[in-house]
């Protein structure tokens, strides 16, 4: 009897076991819609460490960058090349775009995609002020980063030639075209649909291993930025590192001019270390920071020189030119909004006319202290004055003389000079200061 139902509990277990679900495969996903610099090539390498870690059977990184720096950029390409886990670099969403250096990061992935109404290439390099290179420097510059496109291309399989020419041409591809001329892998209008055609789809690594990756039931991980790196990727923002060093300008002209302040020169210092962080990681044009440096010693200058005012338009001048200076760079997301240079020069104008109106009109003040301070207070004799005799002043007793005549003891006195430690003083009225 017991050998009679053995084969129908084979088929029971068998049963089970097939209508059992599937461990749902681990896909990590990332998002970078940031231009490509240090603080989002850390934010990359992080990532795909925990991936790694926690195990994910394939990562997603979605970009949206209009580029970057090159020097990040090999970095991150690096990273992708040499992750355990599979990458699929997905170009998302509509209108999303990998130009410049996200071209060099999707032809680095395992699985290259975009989605519809996307575009990448135009990866020529350009020097970090947006002017063509010198001859000799462009075409070293052209011809490495020729070199490395080839190298990602090819290893992955994809047309490295026409790639290449994304790089000495400029050219740029939508994302149907990317994928009729060999670029891209896949074009997918979503994650969803993106995991519906890797399924069971064999990648080739980029040290030759083959990799099938399936998928079926996908459990997405979501790997953001950390705070500190969402925090140096603000740094990173040219509009960022401009108001920063504008701030650093107002705190420490203040301070300069109102010192013992303490606050803004704090404030000044502060800003001032935050800003040199964020020109760092940008394409600095050194022109533009020896105006914006000029605009301040002209400020600081007018305290000092009669020059009705042309110090400070001079500084206006330097600082408007400066600023449009900065970071001319090709790239839009690289330079300075010209909405924000405008109200924030007449910023600074204001706060700098402010002020300076502050410290002209102190210089005219009669001096309140010292030998010059004393001329003009109303004391009282404390002795009669005929004409020698002693007053109160500040609450100071002094020996005093009268220009002629006798001052009772009790009236109140007017300083009208101070000679040699003895205070000459006439008769006041009701009116003056005590």
């Amino acid at each position: 009897m017991r050998t009679r139902h053995l084969p129908l509990a084979w088929l029971l277990l068998a049963a089970l076991l097939a209508s059992a679900p599937a461990e749902a495969a681990r896909v990590a996903v990332m998002r970078l819609a940031d231009t490509i610099q240090p603080a989002s090539q850390k934010y990359v390498e992080r990532a795909l460490g925990a991936a790694a870690a926690s195990g994910a059977s394939l990562v997603v990184l979605e970009l949206d960058t209009p580029g970057g720096l090159l020097a990040s950029t090999r970095k991150i390409t690096t990273a992708i090349t040499t992750s355990p886990v599979p990458v699929a670099v997905y170009v998302a969403p509509s209108g999303a775009q990998a130009a410049s250096a996200g071209f060099f990061i999707l032809q680095s992935a395992d699985v290259a995609a975009m989605a519809p109404g996307t575009n990448a290439g135009a990866a020529h390099p350009v020097g970090g002020k947006g002017e063509n290179l010198p001859e000799d420097v462009r075409e070293k510059a052209t011809n490495d980063a020729a070199a490395l496109i080839r190298s990602l291309a090819s290893r992955r399989g994809r047309d490295a030639e026409l790639a290449e020419k994304a790089v000495t041409e400029s050219l740029s591809f939508t994302a149907d075209e990317a994928l009729e001329k060999h670029l891209v892998d896949v074009v997918a209008s979503s994650r969803d649909d993106l995991y519906h055609q890797l399924e069971g789809r064999a990648v080739e690594r980029f040290g030759g291993e083959k990799q099938t990756l399936e998928l079926g039931s996908v459990e997405e991980v979501s790997l953001p930025p950390t705070p500190g790196e969402r925090f140096l990727s603000t740094l990173a923002n040219p509009n960022i590192a401009y108001l920063l060093m504008a701030l650093a300008m107002i705190g420490i002209y203040t301070e300069i001019t109102h010192p013992g302040a303490i606050l803004p020169g704090v404030v000044g210092v502060l800003a001032l270390l935050l800003g040199l962080y964020s020109m760092s990681v940008l394409p600095v044009n050194i022109a533009g920071v020896a105006l914006i440096a000029l605009a301040l010693v002209l400020w600081l200058l007018e305290v000092k020189v009669t020059s009705y005012g042309l110090l400070t338009i001079g500084g206006l001048a330097s600082f408007v030119l400066g600023s449009l200076m900065l970071f001319d760079s090709p790239i839009p997301d690289l330079r300075v909004s010209l909405k924000l240079i405008v109200p924030t020069a007449v910023t600074i104008a204001a706060v700098v006319i402010f002020l300076l109106g502050r410290v002209v009109a102190v210089h005219r003040l009669r001096p309140m202290t010292g030998r010059e301070g004393m001329i003009g207070e109303v004391g009282r004799a404390v002795t009669e004055l005929g004409p020698e005799g002693t007053v109160l002043v500040h609450g100071e007793y002094w020996d005093a003389v009268t220009d002629g005549g006798t001052v009772p003891a009790g009236a109140r006195v007017r300083v009208v000079a101070v000679e040699d430690g003895r205070l000459r003083v006439e008769v006041a009225g009701n009116e003056g200061r005590v």
